[in-house]
Protein backbone atom coordinates (compact mmCIF):
# COMPACT_ATOMS: atom_id res chain seq x y z
CA UNK A 1 0.00 0.00 0.00
CA UNK A 2 2.94 2.34 0.70
CA UNK A 3 3.89 2.34 -3.00
CA UNK A 4 0.42 3.57 -4.00
CA UNK A 5 0.62 6.32 -1.36
CA UNK A 6 4.10 7.33 -2.57
CA UNK A 7 2.95 7.37 -6.19
CA UNK A 8 -0.11 9.45 -5.29
CA UNK A 9 2.12 11.88 -3.41
CA UNK A 10 4.52 12.20 -6.33
CA UNK A 11 1.78 12.75 -8.91
CA UNK A 12 -0.18 15.10 -6.61
CA UNK A 13 2.78 17.41 -6.08
CA UNK A 14 3.66 17.32 -9.78
CA UNK A 15 0.10 18.35 -10.71
CA UNK A 16 0.22 20.98 -7.94
CA UNK A 17 3.27 22.47 -9.68
CA UNK A 18 1.42 22.44 -12.98
CA UNK A 19 -1.59 24.32 -11.60
CA UNK A 20 0.64 26.71 -9.63
CA UNK A 21 2.19 27.70 -12.95
CA UNK A 22 -1.17 27.94 -14.72
CA UNK A 23 -2.47 30.15 -11.93
CA UNK A 24 0.59 32.42 -11.95
CA UNK A 25 -0.64 35.39 -14.00
CA UNK A 26 2.29 37.62 -14.96
CA UNK A 27 -0.14 40.53 -15.44
CA UNK A 28 -1.40 40.23 -11.86
CA UNK A 29 1.09 41.63 -9.35
CA UNK A 30 -0.84 40.00 -6.48
CA UNK A 31 -1.17 36.57 -8.07
CA UNK A 32 1.19 34.98 -5.53
CA UNK A 33 -0.84 36.37 -2.63
CA UNK A 34 -4.02 34.90 -4.11
CA UNK A 35 -2.35 31.50 -4.51
CA UNK A 36 -1.17 31.63 -0.90
CA UNK A 37 -4.73 32.39 0.20
CA UNK A 38 -6.15 29.41 -1.71
CA UNK A 39 -3.54 27.01 -0.30
CA UNK A 40 -4.08 28.38 3.21
CA UNK A 41 -7.84 27.85 3.08
CA UNK A 42 -7.58 24.30 1.72
CA UNK A 43 -4.91 23.34 4.25
CA UNK A 44 -6.94 24.89 7.06
CA UNK A 45 -10.01 22.88 6.09
CA UNK A 46 -7.89 19.72 5.93
CA UNK A 47 -6.42 20.53 9.35
CA UNK A 48 -9.83 20.80 11.02
CA UNK A 49 -11.05 17.58 9.36
CA UNK A 50 -7.84 15.72 10.29
CA UNK A 51 -8.04 16.90 13.91
CA UNK A 52 -11.69 15.86 14.19
CA UNK A 53 -11.31 12.45 12.53
CA UNK A 54 -8.06 11.47 14.25
CA UNK A 55 -9.04 13.02 17.59
CA UNK A 56 -5.71 14.85 17.87
CA UNK A 57 -5.22 17.07 20.89
CA UNK A 58 -4.00 20.46 19.65
CA UNK A 59 -3.45 23.25 22.22
CA UNK A 60 -3.22 26.67 20.46
CA UNK A 61 0.21 27.26 22.05
CA UNK A 62 1.66 24.91 19.40
CA UNK A 63 0.95 27.61 16.79
CA UNK A 64 3.51 29.81 18.58
CA UNK A 65 5.89 26.94 19.32
CA UNK A 66 6.08 25.84 15.69
CA UNK A 67 5.84 29.36 14.19
CA UNK A 68 9.55 29.67 13.22
CA UNK A 69 9.28 26.49 11.15
CA UNK A 70 5.85 27.22 9.69
CA UNK A 71 6.84 30.75 8.71
CA UNK A 72 9.85 29.53 6.73
CA UNK A 73 7.80 26.92 4.86
CA UNK A 74 5.03 29.41 4.05
CA UNK A 75 7.48 32.16 3.05
CA UNK A 76 9.37 29.81 0.73
CA UNK A 77 6.16 28.64 -0.94
CA UNK A 78 4.92 32.22 -1.44
CA UNK A 79 8.25 33.18 -3.00
CA UNK A 80 7.89 30.14 -5.25
CA UNK A 81 4.43 31.31 -6.37
CA UNK A 82 5.89 34.74 -7.15
CA UNK A 83 8.75 33.28 -9.15
CA UNK A 84 6.46 31.24 -11.38
CA UNK A 85 5.22 34.49 -12.93
CA UNK A 86 8.65 34.95 -14.50
CA UNK A 87 10.28 31.57 -15.03
CA UNK A 88 9.39 28.25 -16.65
CA UNK A 89 8.14 25.43 -14.41
CA UNK A 90 10.64 23.13 -16.15
CA UNK A 91 13.44 25.11 -14.48
CA UNK A 92 11.74 26.28 -11.29
CA UNK A 93 10.60 22.89 -9.97
CA UNK A 94 14.00 21.08 -10.04
CA UNK A 95 15.79 24.08 -8.51
CA UNK A 96 13.20 24.43 -5.72
CA UNK A 97 13.29 20.71 -5.03
CA UNK A 98 17.04 20.88 -4.39
CA UNK A 99 16.36 22.27 -0.90
CA UNK A 100 17.41 18.91 0.54
CA UNK A 101 20.99 19.82 -0.29
CA UNK A 102 20.70 22.97 1.85
CA UNK A 103 19.35 20.91 4.76
CA UNK A 104 22.14 18.34 4.42
CA UNK A 105 24.81 21.07 4.51
CA UNK A 106 23.26 22.70 7.60
CA UNK A 107 23.02 19.37 9.44
CA UNK A 108 26.67 18.66 8.53
CA UNK A 109 27.77 22.07 9.88
CA UNK A 110 25.78 22.20 13.12
CA UNK A 111 25.52 18.52 14.10
CA UNK A 112 27.79 15.48 14.23
CA UNK A 113 26.27 13.99 11.08
CA UNK A 114 28.88 13.03 8.49
CA UNK A 115 28.14 13.40 4.82
CA UNK A 116 28.40 10.20 2.80
CA UNK A 117 30.06 10.06 -0.62
CA UNK A 118 26.56 9.86 -2.12
CA UNK A 119 25.44 13.01 -0.28
CA UNK A 120 28.58 14.95 -1.21
CA UNK A 121 28.20 13.91 -4.85
CA UNK A 122 24.54 14.95 -4.86
CA UNK A 123 25.30 18.37 -3.32
CA UNK A 124 28.08 19.04 -5.84
CA UNK A 125 25.86 18.03 -8.77
CA UNK A 126 22.91 20.13 -7.56
CA UNK A 127 25.05 23.20 -6.79
CA UNK A 128 26.87 23.00 -10.12
CA UNK A 129 23.56 22.54 -11.93
CA UNK A 130 22.00 25.62 -10.32
CA UNK A 131 25.07 27.72 -11.18
CA UNK A 132 24.93 26.49 -14.79
CA UNK A 133 21.24 27.31 -14.98
CA UNK A 134 21.91 30.83 -13.72
CA UNK A 135 24.59 31.30 -16.37
CA UNK A 136 22.28 30.00 -19.10
CA UNK A 137 19.42 32.23 -17.89
CA UNK A 138 21.74 35.25 -18.02
CA UNK A 139 22.73 34.33 -21.55
CA UNK A 140 19.09 34.02 -22.62
CA UNK A 141 18.29 37.36 -20.96
CA UNK A 142 21.10 39.07 -22.86
CA UNK A 143 19.70 37.71 -26.12
CA UNK A 144 16.23 39.03 -25.33
CA UNK A 145 17.59 42.55 -24.79
CA UNK A 146 18.53 42.59 -28.47
CA UNK A 147 14.98 41.74 -29.60
CA UNK A 148 12.26 44.26 -30.45
CA UNK A 149 9.91 44.83 -27.52
CA UNK A 150 7.00 43.14 -29.27
CA UNK A 151 9.02 39.93 -29.71
CA UNK A 152 9.63 39.40 -25.98
CA UNK A 153 8.55 36.02 -24.68
CA UNK A 154 5.33 35.78 -22.69
CA UNK A 155 7.27 34.53 -19.70
CA UNK A 156 10.49 36.55 -19.59
CA UNK A 157 13.44 34.44 -18.50
CA UNK A 158 16.16 36.53 -16.93
CA UNK A 159 19.09 36.14 -14.58
CA UNK A 160 17.01 37.65 -11.77
CA UNK A 161 14.10 35.27 -12.35
CA UNK A 162 16.06 32.23 -11.19
CA UNK A 163 16.69 33.99 -7.86
CA UNK A 164 13.12 33.11 -6.80
CA UNK A 165 13.46 29.29 -6.93
CA UNK A 166 16.93 29.58 -5.39
CA UNK A 167 15.48 31.60 -2.49
CA UNK A 168 12.73 28.99 -2.18
CA UNK A 169 15.34 26.24 -1.97
CA UNK A 170 17.39 28.03 0.70
CA UNK A 171 14.43 29.04 2.91
CA UNK A 172 12.69 25.66 2.55
CA UNK A 173 15.99 23.96 3.40
CA UNK A 174 16.25 26.13 6.52
CA UNK A 175 12.67 25.14 7.39
CA UNK A 176 13.45 21.46 7.08
CA UNK A 177 16.59 21.92 9.18
CA UNK A 178 14.52 23.68 11.87
CA UNK A 179 11.98 20.86 11.60
CA UNK A 180 14.71 18.35 12.41
CA UNK A 181 15.62 20.35 15.53
CA UNK A 182 12.00 20.71 16.67
CA UNK A 183 10.93 17.11 16.02
CA UNK A 184 14.09 15.06 16.50
CA UNK A 185 16.72 16.94 18.51
CA UNK A 186 14.53 18.79 21.03
CA UNK A 187 11.19 16.96 20.63
CA UNK A 188 9.32 20.22 21.20
CA UNK A 189 6.27 19.06 19.31
CA UNK A 190 4.78 15.84 17.90
CA UNK A 191 4.48 15.14 14.18
CA UNK A 192 0.68 15.44 14.09
CA UNK A 193 0.74 18.64 16.11
CA UNK A 194 3.43 20.03 13.81
CA UNK A 195 1.32 19.25 10.74
CA UNK A 196 -1.73 20.94 12.26
CA UNK A 197 0.30 23.95 13.43
CA UNK A 198 1.64 24.37 9.90
CA UNK A 199 -1.79 24.10 8.29
CA UNK A 200 -3.53 26.40 10.77
CA UNK A 201 -0.71 28.98 10.46
CA UNK A 202 -1.17 28.82 6.69
CA UNK A 203 -4.90 29.46 7.24
CA UNK A 204 -4.12 32.51 9.39
CA UNK A 205 -1.82 33.82 6.64
CA UNK A 206 -4.67 33.30 4.17
CA UNK A 207 -7.00 35.40 6.34
CA UNK A 208 -4.34 38.13 6.58
CA UNK A 209 -4.00 37.93 2.80
CA UNK A 210 -7.74 38.47 2.37
CA UNK A 211 -7.56 41.58 4.58
CA UNK A 212 -4.56 42.84 2.58
CA UNK A 213 -6.39 42.40 -0.73
CA UNK A 214 -9.47 44.17 0.60
CA UNK A 215 -7.36 47.13 1.74
CA UNK A 216 -5.80 47.23 -1.74
CA UNK A 217 -9.35 47.17 -3.15
CA UNK A 218 -8.37 44.07 -5.14
CA UNK A 219 -11.26 41.86 -6.22
CA UNK A 220 -10.86 38.22 -5.23
CA UNK A 221 -13.36 35.38 -5.40
CA UNK A 222 -12.33 32.02 -3.97
CA UNK A 223 -14.68 30.17 -6.31
CA UNK A 224 -13.34 31.80 -9.47
CA UNK A 225 -9.68 30.87 -8.89
CA UNK A 226 -9.91 27.39 -10.40
CA UNK A 227 -6.22 26.85 -11.21
CA UNK A 228 -5.06 28.14 -7.83
CA UNK A 229 -7.74 26.04 -6.14
CA UNK A 230 -6.67 22.88 -7.96
CA UNK A 231 -3.05 23.57 -7.01
CA UNK A 232 -4.06 23.93 -3.37
CA UNK A 233 -6.04 20.67 -3.44
CA UNK A 234 -3.20 18.69 -5.06
CA UNK A 235 -0.67 20.21 -2.61
CA UNK A 236 -2.77 19.13 0.38
CA UNK A 237 -3.61 15.69 -1.02
CA UNK A 238 0.10 15.07 -1.63
CA UNK A 239 0.92 16.08 1.94
CA UNK A 240 -1.77 13.74 3.28
CA UNK A 241 -0.52 10.66 1.40
CA UNK A 242 3.12 11.52 2.08
CA UNK A 243 2.65 11.07 5.84
CA UNK A 244 1.38 7.52 5.35
CA UNK A 245 3.94 6.59 2.69
CA UNK A 246 7.04 7.81 4.53
CA UNK A 247 6.01 6.11 7.77
CA UNK A 248 5.74 2.70 6.07
CA UNK A 249 8.82 2.52 3.84
CA UNK A 250 11.09 5.56 4.03
CA UNK A 251 14.03 3.89 2.25
CA UNK A 252 12.08 3.73 -1.05
CA UNK A 253 9.63 6.56 -0.57
CA UNK A 254 12.28 9.26 -0.02
CA UNK A 255 13.98 9.03 -3.44
CA UNK A 256 10.68 8.36 -5.24
CA UNK A 257 8.95 11.45 -3.86
CA UNK A 258 12.11 13.55 -4.27
CA UNK A 259 11.90 12.90 -8.01
CA UNK A 260 8.45 14.47 -8.43
CA UNK A 261 10.06 17.40 -10.25
CA UNK A 262 10.69 14.97 -13.13
CA UNK A 263 6.95 14.63 -13.52
CA UNK A 264 6.57 18.41 -13.19
CA UNK A 265 8.90 18.89 -16.15
CA UNK A 266 7.01 16.29 -18.19
CA UNK A 267 3.64 17.89 -17.37
CA UNK A 268 4.93 21.36 -18.21
CA UNK A 269 6.09 20.08 -21.59
CA UNK A 270 2.73 18.38 -22.31
CA UNK A 271 0.23 20.92 -20.97
CA UNK A 272 2.13 24.22 -20.98
CA UNK A 273 4.16 23.58 -24.14
CA UNK A 274 7.28 24.89 -22.44
CA UNK A 275 10.43 24.69 -24.51
CA UNK A 276 13.97 24.91 -23.20
CA UNK A 277 17.28 24.90 -25.01
CA UNK A 278 19.20 21.64 -25.25
CA UNK A 279 21.72 22.83 -22.66
CA UNK A 280 18.94 23.83 -20.27
CA UNK A 281 17.37 20.36 -20.51
CA UNK A 282 20.74 18.74 -19.85
CA UNK A 283 21.32 20.86 -16.74
CA UNK A 284 17.74 20.27 -15.50
CA UNK A 285 18.29 16.51 -15.80
CA UNK A 286 21.60 16.97 -14.00
CA UNK A 287 19.87 18.71 -11.07
CA UNK A 288 17.19 16.01 -10.91
CA UNK A 289 19.87 13.28 -10.82
CA UNK A 290 21.40 15.09 -7.84
CA UNK A 291 18.01 15.26 -6.13
CA UNK A 292 17.50 11.55 -6.74
CA UNK A 293 20.91 10.73 -5.24
CA UNK A 294 20.16 12.88 -2.21
CA UNK A 295 16.81 11.15 -1.74
CA UNK A 296 18.45 7.73 -2.11
CA UNK A 297 21.07 8.67 0.47
CA UNK A 298 18.34 9.81 2.87
CA UNK A 299 16.50 6.53 2.41
CA UNK A 300 19.64 4.45 2.96
CA UNK A 301 20.58 6.38 6.10
CA UNK A 302 17.13 5.64 7.51
CA UNK A 303 17.40 1.90 6.94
Amino acid sequence: MWFIFALLTTLSWAFADLFYKKGADERDKLSHIKTMIMVGFVMGIHGFIYMAVKGVNFPPKYLVTYLPVSSMYILSMTIGYLGLRYIELSISSPVQNSSGAVTAILIFIFFTHKLTVLEISAIIIITAGIIFLAVLEKREADKELLLPKEDYKKYKVSFLAIIFPILYSIIDGLGTFADAIYLDELSLIGEEQALLAYEFTFLICALVGIIYLSRKKEKFNLFQEKDKGMAAVFETVGQFFYVFAISQNAIIVAPLVASYSIFSVILSRIFLKEKLTGLQYIVVVMVMIGIGLLGLSEGLSGS
